[in-house]
């Protein structure tokens, strides 16, 4: 392929841009310079990732749930720090489109430019990419690192870059389960009142809980945990919450970052997985993993971020006893 400076773009949320991973080690490791482009929401993540030689941030309108302002200054300052690519890979979910970033990459002068696409991507894409329907996230986007030259080189699995900081002054050490109860939407929450059992219930069994959220859970750590778990909510930032994840036995979790953070260290989970999204691409990644939920309630495939079925039946049924059972078949 030559020397070759190579863009890759992943430039949503935390736990997409670490799905990215196996699709960026494979770039990396025939390009010679790999830069990944993420938005604020991932670049905690993109920070923690292998292959990278730099990361370039940057908040997209197109990406963002909020209210973006499109200035054409600041499009014209990030047209200008695309310049000098060889080649772009932008890897998007299902629900995405590569199109805005491919035109920025165009008048920014990068010479070839492969993505997913379902839109006619007229001369936009170089390499327009058609995956198989509901594979993994991860596989998805490997496979059009693939297509584009740049097949796998490794086992595929989540990662992270090492040495993780030592916790145990927070943890007492490995040998313990995590219960992370927040989430980035309602919609995909197990009820407090559910985790404050499941981590009664785990103590009782003799394990040793910790409780893990940010600064904005605090309050529902504390409630979770009660006198039963150690809180460390909002005392950890990411490669912390890395660690954390990576000395523990199990970690039981919804869908949210956390749960592709603790496939990337190897960590067993049991999934309380809401179907709004199909778990076929979104449930945690080549690692040992029971899921929990109704798959087939009602808010199956909508994508809602708030619950619009009554009582929120797809993970309110599911019974602390049942984590409890997970929990010991999945813990290593």
């Amino acid at each position: 392929m030559g020397a070759v400076r190579v863009l890759v773009a992943r430039q949503d949320s935390l736990g997409d841009v670490l799905l990215a991973g196996p699709a960026l080690r494979a770039v990396a490791a025939r390009a010679d310079e790999t830069v990944l482009l993420c938005g604020p929401r991932g670049r905690a993540a993109a920070d923690l990732l292998p292959g990278p030689d730099r990361v370039i941030e940057w908040c997209a309108p197109w990406i963002d749930p909020d209210r973006v302002p499109v200035e054409p200054a600041e499009v014209s300052a990030v047209t200008e720090r695309l310049r000098g690519f060889d080649r772009a890979l932008i890897l998007t979910s299902f629900h995405q489109s590569p199109l805005p970033l491919a035109l920025l990459l165009r008048l920014a002068g990068t010479p070839w430019i492969g993505g997913i696409s379902e839109d006619y991507p007229g001369s936009l894409l170089d390499l327009r990419h058609r995956p198989d329907a509901d594979v993994p996230e991860a596989a998805r986007m490997t496979a059009l690192a693939t297509e584009a030259g740049f097949p796998p080189v490794d086992d595929g699995r989540l990662r992270v870059r090492e040495p993780l900081p030592d916790m145990s002054a927070l943890t007492g050490g490995p040998g313990y389960v995590v219960v992370h109860p927040g989430t980035s939407v309602p919609a995909r929450a197990w009820p407090p009142h559910r985790h404050a059992e499941a981590v009664r219930l785990l103590a009782v069994s003799g394990r040793r809980v910790v409780v893990t959220g940010d600064r904005r859970e605090k309050a529902l750590t504390a409630e979770v945990a009660g006198d039963h778990a150690i809180d460390i909510g909002g005392r950890t930032d990411f490669p912390e919450l890395a660690a954390v994840l990576a000395g523990a036995d199990a970690v039981v979790v919804g869908n949210t970052g956390p749960a592709h953070l603790a496939a990337a260290v190897g960590t067993p989970i049991v999934s309380l997985f809401a179907p709004t999204v199909p778990a076929a691409r979104w449930a945690p990644y080549a690692v040992r993993t029971v899921l929990l939920g109704d798959q087939s309630a009602p808010c199956r495939n909508t994508r809602a971020t708030v619950c619009p079925v009554p009582g929120h039946p797809c993970l309110a049924t599911v019974e602390a006893s049942e984590v409890l059972r997970a929990v010991e078949e999945v813990a290593r």
